[in-house]
């Protein structure tokens, strides 16, 4: 990447400030640009879904992995429940998504409750492990709360079997004009359920798949306690990237923990942060970071550079960073800061492999938390930050009450934000697809066929806010 006119900036730059320019471009297509990640994580797109409670879950690990991504469970989540969510992740399907399972005498209101964790808004009722039929939300709708959903059910209309190409259940589903279609193995037991868009994903998405083929999924591990126990036990429970997270990654405590880390010779990538610096990059890498998390308080949950006034405008911190660790043969994700499909592009030409996304992806049906409903009766789900008052209380749970209080009085970030469910793109698989098109039109306008060539032949600008409000568009007229 260069700036335009050869013309190096004299202050740091967010995302807002930097544009890209159009080159020739012998790139015909956005379908023929590859996205895979070269970290070694074995991403086949430059996606990771950040490490925070209300965000990074198994459903949410499951739904991203099968389109190529990677999640990282947070370290706050104990040893024995991430060695279950990693061993669930990995028997999903590749193609067929897994659905809310109810028993024929469940109630309409076990259903609700759960039916909206899906955004195809459906049940599959399941009778011996055969499905039996299908209850979405307008079945149970104005039903006694107490009915069972047997007696509300409809007939699946459309039953493939496990081996059926995606190209074909997609025509199936759209004849039948199906919400899903239920995917039953030879015996008749139900394998997963596949919608006609999730059909259409299947042909364009190659899933991030281990040596054994089950998708991918990375942990997080902090710099306090026994971070070599920790490790190896995540190590042992099968995770594909192990992450070393603190909010502030230049210091001794991350070296040490690193050092520990990499005594473990662990045969997976270690990922290492949080720095803003080319030192700091440098000093993770010697330490034994393969990958270095950048950023520091871009992040929409944190409150760091106003509670501190550290930090560093993002695309800067990008740029030097993964200068400094390319020259070490090593990589750099771009932490935070992320609000469109522009701000992807730009931090992978920057030079980041892949870009972490938290708080854009917590307003979806994926993430963990319950789906809420405002007084205008907007869906939305609750967010909050990792050094927040609400996550510092559940990650200090065993600790004396005078601890937890005394660690409380100094938290940082937002307890409790709504993330509004976009009623055009409720689920993660939307907001990739916006993603991933906006980066694939990028990269071709840069003419570039890779994400490395991405990096290498964009020329960016620096831009008022007025250039970037000029190019906002407009839902009504001026």
């Amino acid at each position: 990447m260069h700036f335009l006119n050869g013309a190096t900036p004299s202050h740091d730059l967010t995302y807002d400030d930097v544009f890209m320019v159009p080159r020739h471009s012998a790139v015909a297509s956005r379908y023929d640009v590859d996205l895979a990640t070269n970290d070694g994580t074995g991403a086949t797109l430059p996606l990771v879904v950040a490490n925070m409670t209300a965000i990074a879950g198994r459903r949410m690990a499951e739904t991203v992995a099968r389109r190529g991504g990677l999640v990282v469970i947070p370290q706050d989540i104990p040893i024995s429940v991430v060695s279950d969510v990693v061993r669930w992740v990995k028997t999903r399907h590749l193609v067929f998504d897994t659905p809310i399972e109810l028993a024929p005498d469940q109630t309409v209101a076990e259903a609700l409750s759960l039916i909206p964790k899906r955004s195809h808004r459906a049940a599959v009722v399941v009778r011996d492990g055969r499905p039996v039929g299908i209850v979405s939300a307008a079945d149970c709708a104005d039903v006694d709360r107490f009915a069972q959903v047997q007696h509300v059910m409809n007939p699946a209309p459309v039953v493939i079997s496990a081996d059926t190409d995606p190209r074909a259940a997609f025509d199936a589903i759209d004849a039948a004009r199906a919400v899903l279609a239920i995917a039953v193995d030879a015996d008749g037991a139900m394998v997963g359920v596949l919608t006609r868009t999730g059909a259409l994903r299947a042909t364009l998405y190659t899933p991030a798949v281990d040596a054994s083929g089950g998708l991918r999924i990375a942990a997080a591990v902090g710099v306090n306690g026994d971070v070599a126990d920790k490790a190896s036990a995540l190590l042992a429970a099968g995770v594909d990237c192990l992450v070393v997270d603190t909010a502030h990654g230049h210091q001794d405590r991350m070296i040490e923990a690193l050092g520990a880390i990499r005594a473990l010779t662990p045969d997976v990538p270690v990922v290492a942060g949080n720095v803003v610096s080319a030192e700091g990059t440098r000093a993770l890498v010697e330490a034994g970071a393969d990958i270095v998390k950048v950023g520091v308080g871009p992040g929409a949950m944190c409150t760091t550079r106003m509670m501190t006034g550290v930090g560093r405008p993002q695309f800067s911190a990008v740029l030097e960073c993964s200068a400094a660790a390319r020259d070490l043969g090593r990589h750099v994700w771009a932490d935070g800061g992320v609000r469109h499909p522009r701000d992807v592009a730009l931090a992978l030409a920057a030079g980041a492999s892949s870009v972490m996304i938290g708080s854009w992806f917590a307003g979806t049906h994926e993430s963990p938390g319950d789906l809420l409903e405002d007084s205008n009766g907007r869906a939305y789900k609750v967010s909050f930050g990792m050094a927040s008052a609400r996550a510092v209380a559940n990650r200090t749970s065993a600790e004396s009450a005078y601890d937890r209080a005394r660690k409380g009085l100094y938290e940082e970030g937002i307890s409790s934000s709504r993330m509004y469910l976009d009623p055009v793109r409720p689920g993660v698989e939307d907001l990739i697809d916006e993603i991933c098109s906006g980066v694939r039109s990028a990269c071709t306008y840069a003419g570039a066929a890779t994400l490395a060539d991405l990096h290498d032949r964009a020329v960016v600008g620096v831009q008022s806010a007025a250039g970037f409000h000029e190019g906002r568009p407009l839902d009504t007229s001026w």
